[in-house]
Parts: C-alpha cells; sequence; structure tokens
C-alpha cells in the first residue's frame, strides 16, 4: 500500500504544480491518514469499521476526478468534494444490509475479478521502472522486480511459519537492498526529510463548487461497490466465509468517515486497498491485529517523514515484483468466489457480458470518450460498468430463482425441484 500512498500525492501535486514543501507534506500526511482509518476499519468504531484485515488507502479511483478539479478550483475543491463523498459513502453502509441481496456471490465475484484484473498493468508498469520511466524495461528494473518475485516464491514455498508468512516482506526487503549498489535508491529526500514533524489541519482549506460535489459523490458510489468487493474477498479468500451484513455495512461506512477525515487532514479520499486483499488471500493470515501493527507503523511514517522518505524511496521495479503477485491474487480470490457454487449458463452469460463489457471500456477508453466528464471517469474504471452490469443481469435475467439455465434454451438442464 505504500506505493499508492506515495505516488498518487506525487502525481496530483505535479498535475497542479504546488511546492517541493507541500508535495512532501501531502506524502506524509497520505500516509498517517491511512494508518489513521486502516485502525478503524480493523478496531471499529460502534457500527463504523468492517473488524477485518482491511487496509485502507488513498484510492485511484478519484484521482481521475481529483485532478481536474484541482486544477479548476484548487486543492480545496478536492477536499470539499471528499467530505461529501463521505458521507454518500456512510448512506449506502446504512443501507446496505436492505442492499445486499443484490451483491450475491456471483455479483462479488466478477466486481473482485474485474478489479484484479484492472490492477495488473499497473503491477507490470511497477514492474518496468514506472510507466513515466526513461528507461522503462530495462534490464535493470527486470532483473530486479524478476529478483523480487522469485524471493516470494521461495519464502513462500520453502519457509515455514512466519517466514512463509512474510515472504512478501521479505521479497521487498531483499530487493531494496540489492537496489542500493545497482544505484536504484534516490537518497536525496531521504536526507532532507524533517525527523519529525505533526501536520497540520485544513492546511489547503475546503471549498464546496457544485462540479466537486457531484464527481467526487459519484466516485464515492463506485468505491463503495469495490469495497464491497474487497470485504468479500477477504473473507472468502482468508476464512473462506461470506462476509456478513455487519461486516459489508460497517466497512463501506468507515470507508466514508475516513475519506470524510482525510479531507480534514488535506489527504486525498481513502478506500479499502484491493492489493491487501491478495495478500491476505497469499498468507492465509486473517488476524486483524496484523494489519493493526501495520496501521501503526503508518502512523509513524507519518509523523516521522525521515522514515517516511526511506519508505518512498523504495524502487517501483521492487514494488513491482510483489505488485504483480498481489494484483493477481485478488483476481484469483475473484475466481474463488464465482466457483462457490456450480455456474449455469445464465450465470456465465451475467460473467460474460460484465466482465466482457467492463474491461473492453477499461482497455479502449476512447470508446467512451464523448461522454460527460463525471460518467466517462466511471466508465474507464471497468469496475463501475462491471459492477452495475452484473447487478442489472442477475436481476433480470430469467432462472435466478430455480438457478437453472433451462430458460437460456437448454432443454437437457436438470430438474431443480426435489
Amino acid at each position: 500500500m505504500v506505493a499508492s500512498n506515495v505516488t498518487i500525492p506525487i502525481i496530483i501535486a505535479g498535475a497542479v504544480g504546488v511546492t517541493t514543501g507541500e508535495t512532501a507534506f501531502l506524502v506524509q500526511v497520505a500516509l498517517l491518514v491511512a494508518g489513521l482509518t486502516t485502525l478503524l476499519q480493523t478496531v471499529g468504531i460502534g457500527p463504523v469499521g468492517a473488524r477485518l484485515p482491511i487496509v485502507q488507502g488513498t484510492s485511484f479511483g478519484f484521482l481521475v476526478v481529483a485532478i481536474p478539479l484541482a486544477q479548476e478550483y484548487g486543492l480545496a475543491a478536492v477536499f470539499g468534494g471528499a467530505i461529501f463523498a463521505g458521507a454518500v459513502q456512510v448512506a449506502l453502509g446504512l443501507s446496505l444490509r436492505w442492499l445486499k441481496r443484490l451483491f450475491p456471490p456471483l455479483v462479488s465475484g466478477i466486481v473482485v475479478l474485474v478489479i484484479g484484473i484492472g490492477l495488473l498493468p499497473t503491477g507490470v508498469n511497477l514492474a518496468g521502472g514506472g510507466a513515466d520511466a526513461d528507461d522503462f524495461g530495462s534490464p535493470t528494473h527486470l532483473f530486479l522486480a524478476g529478483l523480487v518475485l522469485v524471493i516470494i516464491l521461495l519464502a513462500y514455498s520453502l519457509g515455514r511459519g512466519v517466514f512463509s508468512a512474510a515472504s512478501v516482506l521479505i521479497g521487498l526487503v531483499v530487493g531494496y537492498l540489492v537496489a542500493i549498489p545497482f544505484g536504484q535508491v534516490d537518497t536525496t529526500e531521504i536526507a532532507d526529510a524533517d525527523w519529525f514533524a505533526v501536520p497540520t489541519p485544513l492546511e489547503f482549506g475546503l471549498s464546496f463548487p457544485a462540479s466537486a460535489l457531484i464527481g467526487m459523490g459519484v466516485m464515492a458510489i463506485a468505491t463503495s461497490v469495490e469495497t464491497i468487493g474487497d470485504l468479500a474477498a477477504v473473507t472468502k479468500g482468508g476464512a473462506g466465509r461470506e462476509a456478513t451484513d455487519r461486516e459489508l455495512s460497517g466497512g463501506v461506512m468507515a470507508d466514508g468517515v475516513g475519506t470524510a477525515f482525510a479531507s480534514l487532514f488535506s489527504a486525498l479520499p481513502n478506500t479499502s486497498f484491493s492489493q491487501n486483499v491478495g495478500l491476505v488471500a497469499f498468507t492465509g493470515v486473517m488476524s486483524r491485529h496484523v494489519v493493526s501493527i501495520g496501521a501503526g507503523l503508518l502512523i509513524l511514517a507519518g509523523l516521522f517523514p525521515k522514515l517516511a522518505a526511506v519508505i518512498a524511496a523504495m524502487p517501483s521495479a521492487v514494488l513491482g515484483g510483489a505488485a504483480i503477485v498481489m494484483f493477481a491474487m485478488v483476481a484469483a480470490a475473484g475466481v474463488r468466489l464465482l466457483a462457490e457454487a456450480p455456474l449455469d449458463r445464465r450465470d456465465l452469460l451475467v460473467i460474460a457480458v460484465s466482465v466482457g463489457v467492463g474491461q473492453g471500456m477499461a482497455a479502449v477508453p476512447e470508446l467512451v470518450a464523448i461522454a460527460p466528464e463525471e460518467v466517462r471517469v466511471l466508465l474507464e474504471t471497468g469496475i463501475v460498468p462491471a459492477g452495475l452490469l452484473a447487478v442489472v443481469l442477475n436481476v433480470v435475467l430469467p432462472g435466478r430463482e430455480r438457478g437453472s439455465d433451462s430458460q437460456l434454451g437448454d432443454a437437457e438442464a436438470p430438474d431443480p425441484t426435489p
């Protein structure tokens, strides 16, 4: 999660043209808020929080909306819109117990599968050194990414106990150390960073233009769908069961509270991190207390900029080697959800249309280039169209209650009645 929490503030800072000091501040608060909101998710406060090993972090989904808003109205509009987005997510969380029937394993599995597939290009780009790297795909980058991948596989398959469970961490540490003599670790920011600093709330202020409220509010719905998929995947991948009503409701509400809280510290909206869902499935570690310890480390990184700078200096290729494994495990968790029950022809049709349309739009964003900005952003993610299609098709296609495919023209379908 460090890669995303560090990368996204840097991207939006570059797009807006803020100073180096302001960029460092955005990175620092991103780490601090991610730790605090992760604790909200794992420990919980009243009905808020899934109390599952869910890691919260800066959302990539909001980035495409946040950049044009920041360029037009300034960062204050982004953070003002985020407060409204948080309120939307809390409202969805409160209604989720009545909406759960719209998200059976078939629908949740499709959403998780599309999330995993959508993340894979990011992992591959990281493995190549970062999409904007001048030497993208160089032998050094590919060697480091491959080394991390091999170390993870060896530690997982040959290690025992904690060494097997910590295989991803071991791979990252080894890759980081090996990258130093290759000149891939930039220590400039580490030397310039302060040892201790407490972020100031409302550093960039708040404003509430209508376009910010609409754009950020719509994206809140999209990320809530993704969170539902993450919650379903983490319980299925780590505990072999479905998420409960309280876990789904609390998890989505924690997303909303965390997003609104983040804006008060000038941090971008937060959401559950799908890559860490893959980590749970990969290691089998389902303890929320382990994630809480990780949240504490993130809080420390947010209070000690020097430590944050050390983490941020990790080369993209090193992160990429681990990200490929994690992102692919997210997709595998989606497959596991889909395989929970025998799939008939009706279910296969729902999967085919949802994944096909969703991934098609993600792969060819020019297809929806003429759509209004707020709509286009949603369609280009692939997650939203796939999730919405899955919900609608699962409701309207005949055979949902009976679970047979006879109404799709299969005369040989068995009679489901006892």
